[in-house]
């Protein structure tokens, strides 16, 4: 709702707890830890939700997709 979001891995469209509870955790573990190590912290389990607010200006918004790229990217070469 509003500016919360979360990233799930799962073949199918996320729309409720059963769903969710098939997608792929270990991936999304990878996508954590690589969005940590480029300067972006996320929640840590895939079931919480992460938020934009009016503290985030563009140029953080910018960098926090860039770095979801290079993150992304690293995990499709597996």
């Amino acid at each position: 709702a509003a500016s919360m979001w979360t990233l799930f891995f799962n073949e199918e469209p996320v729309s409720d707890y059963r769903t969710a509870l098939r997608s792929d955790t270990k991936r999304f573990a990878r996508f954590f830890w690589g969005m940590l190590e480029r300067g972006i912290y996320l929640p840590c389990s895939q079931f919480e939700a992460a938020f934009v607010s009016v503290a985030h200006d563009e140029a953080m918004i910018e960098a926090t997709l860039s770095a979801a790229r290079e993150a992304l990217e690293e995990i499709a070469k597996d």
